[in-house]
């Protein structure tokens, strides 16, 4: 949790907000990723990619 602090600290003070969205965009993507390599849903995903 505290290198989640510290990035929003980061983005707060640098006035870098337009950075949350592709970090956010990231993390979804490989939760995605991640959770459905062993599920019935990855030959789907994998098809989108």
């Amino acid at each position: 949790m505290d290198f989640l602090k510290d990035l929003w600290g980061f983005l707060r003070v640098r006035k870098k907000f337009w950075l949350a969205p592709l970090i956010l965009a990231l993390l979804l993507l490989g939760f995605v990723i991640v959770f459905s390599s062993g599920t019935a849903i990855a030959p789907f995903i994998y098809t989108v990619f």
